[in-house]
C-alpha cells in the first residue's frame, strides 16, 4: 500500500446512512479505526437522526440536512474530549443514525395462555394476537433505554423489549374488562383502543410513540371449541327424538346396502331388521291409542340457571316462579334450554316475562 493510499484510509470524509432495509430502527456508522477528518460532511436524510457519541456518552444530535463537522456545531463533543480552542486534526466517534419513520405490521402475541374468570364458563384460558405501529419519538431516550450500543437494531429487537410490556398490560385489560368470552368479538375495536391508551404513556418511557394497536383475534382452547361446536349443533337438531329416528332410518338403508355385511351370516340385514324393529316399536308406542284420539303427553319446559358462574337446574317452571318470587332468579339471571343458541337474561324469555310482572312491588 502506498503512502497516498494509507493516509486516505485513515480519515472519513463523509458520513452518511443510506437505508436499503425495511426493519433497521439503530445502524451504527462503519468507522472501525478510522478518524473523522475535521470538516467532514455529515448527511442526515429524512426520518434519520445522527448522534454522536464518546465513550459510550450521548453528546451532540443531529436533525436532517448537511453539516460541516468543527467545534462550532459539535459543542457536547469539544466539551466531552476537552477541545477549550478549537481542534484542527482529525477526531474519533461513535456516530449512530436513528431512523425516525413509522415502523408499521410489528406482531404481537400471547406466548402463553391468559387465565380468565368467564361468567358463563367459570375459569377459561385464551390466546390473543395482533399488530401495532410505532416510530421513535425520542431517540437519545430510546439508545439510552433499549438500544444501548448495539451497531443494528431492527425492529425485531424493539419487540424482545415491548412483548412483555404489552402482554402484561393486556392481560390486566382483559382481567379487568370482565367481557364473557362469547361476546369479546365484538369487542375488539374497544379493546384495541382501551390497550393503546393503557400503553401509550409507557412506550414513550422508551422514547417511542405507540401510533396504533390492534387486536387480530382472541381464541379458545381447542377442547373448549369443541364443546361450543357440539352445543351449538344440538340447538340447531332441536327434537333430539326425531333426529334419532332419521338417523335410524337412514342406517337401516346403509345397511341394506352393505353386501360385505350380508354375506357374513346376514348380519348386516339382521341388525337391520334390529333397528327396522326399534323404530316401529317406537312409532308404535307414539301411536298407541291413536284410535280414542289421545294426543301424546307434552313435555314440560325446564331451563339451567347461571349462579355466581355455575350451571344448576335444570327446573320446570313452578320452581322457576317460586325463585323468581323469592328474587333468586332476577331479570338479569342467565338461563339456558334446549334449542337456545346461547344463555340468555331470563327477562327475554317469553315463557317468564309475565312471571316477573307477577312479582308484587317491595312494601314501602
Amino acid at each position: 500500500m502506498g503512502l497516498f493510499d494509507k493516509l486516505k484510509g485513515e480519515f472519513i470524509d463523509i458520513i452518511e446512512w443510506i437505508d436499503n432495509s425495511q426493519d433497521t430502527i439503530v445502524y451504527k456508522f462503519e468507522r472501525y479505526n478510522n478518524e473523522i477528518k475535521n470538516g467532514a460532511k455529515l448527511i442526515v436524510r429524512e426520518s434519520q437522526v445522527a448522534i454522536f457519541m464518546d465513550k459510550g456518552k450521548i453528546a451532540d444530535v443531529f436533525e436532517p440536512g448537511m453539516y460541516e463537522l468543527e467545534t462550532e456545531n459539535l459543542p457536547i463533543l469539544s466539551t466531552l474530549q476537552g477541545w477549550k480552542y478549537g481542534f484542527k486534526s482529525p477526531f474519533k466517534a461513535d456516530v449512530f443514525f436513528v431512523s425516525t419513520k413509522r415502523f408499521t405490521d410489528l406482531k404481537w402475541g400471547t406466548t402463553s395462555p391468559i387465565m380468565l374468570r368467564d361468567p358463563e364458563f367459570g375459569p377459561i384460558r385464551i390466546r390473543a394476537r395482533g399488530n401495532f405501529s410505532a416510530k421513535v419519538e425520542n431517540p437519545s431516550l430510546m439508545i439510552k433505554e433499549i438500544a444501548g450500543t448495539s451497531e443494528n437494531f431492527t425492529t425485531e429487537g424493539i419487540l424482545s423489549h415491548l412483548r412483555t410490556v404489552i402482554l402484561t398490560r393486556f392481560s390486566d385489560l382483559l382481567g379487568e374488562a370482565k367481557i364473557p368470552a362469547l361476546d369479546l368479538a365484538a369487542q375488539y375495536d374497544e379493546l384495541s383502543n382501551m390497550a393503546q391508551t393503557k400503553l401509550y404513556k409507557e412506550f414513550l418511557g422508551y422514547g417511542i410513540d405507540l401510533r396504533s394497536f390492534h387486536i387480530e383475534n382472541i381464541t379458545l382452547p381447542d377442547s373448549v371449541n369443541e364443546m361450543l361446536d357440539k352445543r351449538t349443533s344440538m340447538g340447531i337438531v332441536g327434537d333430539m327424538q326425531k333426529f334419532t329416528q332419521f338417523q335410524t332410518a337412514n342406517a337401516i338403508g346403509d345397511a341394506a346396502n352393505n353386501p360385505s355385511g350380508m354375506a357374513a351370516g346376514g348380519m348386516g340385514m339382521g341388525m337391520g331388521f334390529a333397528m327396522a324393529n326399534q323404530m316401529a316399536g317406537s312409532f308404535a308406542n307414539q301411536n298407541q291409542g291413536a284410535g280414542a284420539a289421545v294426543p301424546p303427553p307434552i313435555a314440560e319446559k325446564s331451563f339451567f340457571v347461571a349462579v355466581n358462574g355455575q350451571q344448576t337446574g335444570p327446573f320446570n317452571m313452578n320452581l322457576i316462579q317460586s325463585k323468581i318470587a323469592s328474587g333468586e332468579i332476577t331479570g338479569a339471571t342467565l338461563v339456558w334450554t334446549q334449542g337456545m343458541a346461547q344463555w340468555a337474561a331470563a327477562e327475554s324469555i317469553p315463557e317468564m316475562t309475565n312471571l316477573f310482572k307477577m312479582v308484587p312491588p317491595p312494601i314501602q
